[in-house]
């Protein structure tokens, strides 16, 4: 291990700490952090190391949501089933992108996403109630005796994890960053069960991604699996801080600095992209 890697630890403390406020693991800022501090390695080495650490962080996160009673266990284990196929492929798959293609695929994908939850950031999670065939209605009381009912299709949860899983994977955030908004608009999820929830999708979805890259040979016994593993270090303790957190801030303050975290980070990555 390089000592001039240490720095590495308290950026996966910030990392994991806001990825787990948030629900989404925190891929969406280690990755480009990683991009513009190593230029010179592969797109597919960078999100190698993110979800390795987005691992680590969703089950630190998952734990410390359990806890919160938080976490919609039936919902997140057919959605991390579902995002088994396309995890599997992204992680393949971009073997395949160069890296300038790859730094402006991911750009526009993080401007998209903070757009739209931007425009949807006040929009209640309360809806009319949804009927049909195949849905799904839940109650949850967390440990402070809170209650949250939901309900929604089936079908659109399975389909929507399934292509989040892929995007996840081939991006290397994770896919908390494109789950929690989707879940919590599309699917009616209240903020924070979606926050909790994602967590633990998370924690199988980036774990499939992680171990293909084992498997393929992109994560090695090297300094980038060292250097993933600081990062990683840091983030445990993170995601219990940003549990602890999430448990105290409104949802609306959730979702608004995730939308404003996504559009800044997107907007630099675009300008690198195109060599600025």
């Amino acid at each position: 291990m390089d000592l001039s890697d240490l720095w590495l630890i308290p950026l996966g403390l910030a990392v994991g700490t806001f990825g787990t406020l948030v629900g989404a693991g925190g891929g969406f800022v280690l990755v480009p952090i990683l991009l513009l501090v190593y230029p010179d390695r592969d797109a597919e080495t960078i999100t190698a190391m993110s979800l390795l650490v987005v691992c680590a962080n969703a089950i630190s996160g998952s734990l410390a949501y359990a806890r919160q009673k938080r976490i919609d266990y039936r919902s997140g284990m057919w959605f991390g089933l579902a995002t088994l196929p396309g995890a599997v492929g992204g992680a393949v798959l971009v073997g395949f992108v160069p890296r300038r293609l790859f730094d402006a695929i991911f750009a526009a994908t993080l401007i998209l996403l903070g757009a739209f939850l931007a425009l949807r950031s006040n929009r209640q999670a309360i809806q009319p109630p949804v009927t049909g065939r195949g849905v799904v209605r839940r109650q949850i009381t967390d440990s402070q005796g809170n209650r949250f009912f939901y309900a929604y299709p089936l079908w659109k949860g399975l389909a929507i994890s399934a292509a989040v899983g892929f995007i996840s994977s081939l991006l290397g955030i994770g896919g908390g960053v494109i789950h929690v908004p989707v879940m919590a608009t599309i699917l009616h999820f209240p903020v924070h069960i979606a926050t909790a929830t994602s967590q633990f999708v998370l924690a199988f979805m980036s774990a499939e991604g992680t171990a293909v890259h084992f498997t393929t040979g992109t994560l090695q016994w090297d300094r980038s699996l060292a250097q993933a593993a600081l990062l990683a270090a840091g983030a445990i303790p993170g995601a219990q801080l940003g549990a602890r957190l999430a448990h105290r801030l409104h949802a609306t303050a959730i979702i608004r600095a995730l939308a404003a975290a996504l559009v800044l980070v997107g907007l630099r990555l675009g300008l690198k992209a195109m060599g600025w």
